[in-house]
């Protein structure tokens, strides 16, 4: 069972969603109406995921994401949001979000996405990914002093590195390898760990800045 936490400022549509998941089979551990409730409950309940309004008065969701993914390892944030601007979706995902949903989600959508999140995935509203990545190239194109040495990652994990910069899903990795999603799963826990880094969005970050989204065959051709 997926443990849960909904924070949202709207009691009406905090307790719809806690209570849609709950049916789901879902643990809903706690729920809040504010962002200093959030981190508070959080640090004590540890859900698996979080489930993140932003717009949650003189504290926003935003700071609330950055302290709870600051201090706790095991817990994910999912934004659901009615924005999708994409200023706040780059601002969440910055903050250690694992994922963006706007607020016109399905149920049905809501529930896979919370899964997934739980799984590892970096889950959001179709475009917003594109979105994210986009952004994390631009950044990895400006000038910048950066330690262009890998840690002695293996080549199976590069391989799945390289996938992850390319916005593949961990079923989408496994599919391409020939591998089985735990595998997948295993590959991505050991190089988090290894590159001392805490989801899937900054893994991608990371391999966009050392320049493993390009094709390997590409970079081989000759000029």
């Amino acid at each position: 069972m997926i443990s849960v936490m909904v924070v949202d400022d709207h009691p009406m549509w905090r307790d719809g969603v806690a209570r849609d998941l709950g049916e789901r089979g879902f643990e809903v551990l706690a729920t809040a109406g504010d962002a200093a409730a959030a981190v508070r409950i959080a640090t004590t309940a540890r859900p698996a995921v979080v489930l993140m309004d932003l717009n949650l008065g003189a504290v926003s969701g935003v700071e609330a994401i950055r302290q709870i993914t600051g201090t706790l390892a095991g817990t994910r944030v999912l934004v659901l949001s009615a924005s999708g601007d994409h200023g706040d979706v780059l601002e969440a995902v910055k903050a250690g979000a694992s994922g963006y949903l706007v607020k016109s989600a399905s149920v049905e959508e809501l529930v896979d996405a919370v899964r997934r999140t739980a799984a590892g995935d970096a889950v959001f509203t179709p475009g917003l990914a594109g979105l994210v990545l986009g952004e994390y190239r631009r950044m990895a194109a400006e000038p910048a002093e950066r330690d262009e040495r890998l840690p002695s990652l293996t080549q199976r994990e590069t391989e799945v590195l390289r996938l992850v910069a390319k916005g593949l899903t961990a079923r989408q990795i496994a599919a391409r390898l020939v591998l089985s999603h735990r595998t997948v799963e295993n590959h991505v826990q050991s190089t988090l760990r290894k590159l001392q880094l805490h989801n899937r969005v900054e893994l991608a970050r990371y391999a966009i800045e050392h320049g493993l989204d390009a094709d390997p065959e590409a970079e081989r051709t000759p000029q």
